[in-house]
């Protein structure tokens, strides 16, 4: 009986704490799916292609996958996060290399994975000033998502235009 009881309350505790966190988990699954397009997407690139940009001034295809990185730690420090020790802010952009962007990019991802189902429902309705405007955490959250997807968007008329065919679309 003792051992039915344990496992009755692990069980409660369980439930309460996926319900918890249903909205955060809900966020971050989507995300999940839409990093892993992203990632599918930079490998189809050759190493000659991150450099390639569809007119002065605007970012090359390594450096809009930089960008995704550094606003994964940029919208997490917002919320509360702040980015791992050896992230440099400031010089992220600044990465070269097919290997090393892909692997500030994968970092990012599991940097801001990970933080998502750490806020908090009590305080998903707080304010936060994320320099561009004032939104909820909840709204962050989903600016997070919104973000990866505007860039995922991006980098597909990249593709597109280097006559890459985005992996799904195979």
């Amino acid at each position: 009986m003792k051992k039915l009881t344990v496992f009755a309350a692990f069980l409660t505790m369980a439930i309460t704490y996926a319900q918890d966190t249903m909205v955060q988990s809900t966020i971050q699954g989507m995300l999940t799916y839409n990093q892993g397009q992203v990632i599918s997407l930079a490998e189809a690139f050759s190493e000659e292609q991150y450099d390639w940009r569809p007119a002065e001034g605007i970012r090359s295809v390594g450096e809009s996958l930089l960008h995704i990185a550094g606003a994964n730690y940029y919208l997490a420090s917002k919320l509360g996060f702040a980015p791992p020790e050896d992230v440099d802010m400031m010089n992220i952009e600044k990465i070269k290399g097919k290997e090393n962007v892909l692997a500030a990019l994968k970092k990012s991802n599991e940097f801001i994975l990970e933080k998502m189902t750490m806020v908090e429902n009590d305080k998903l309705n707080e304010e936060v000033d994320f320099g561009f405007g004032k939104f909820s955490r909840l709204s962050g959250l989903l600016i997070v998502l919104e973000h990866n997807g505007e860039h995922k968007g991006q980098l597909i008329a990249y593709a597109r235009s280097n006559n890459v065919t985005p992996p799904w679309s195979k």
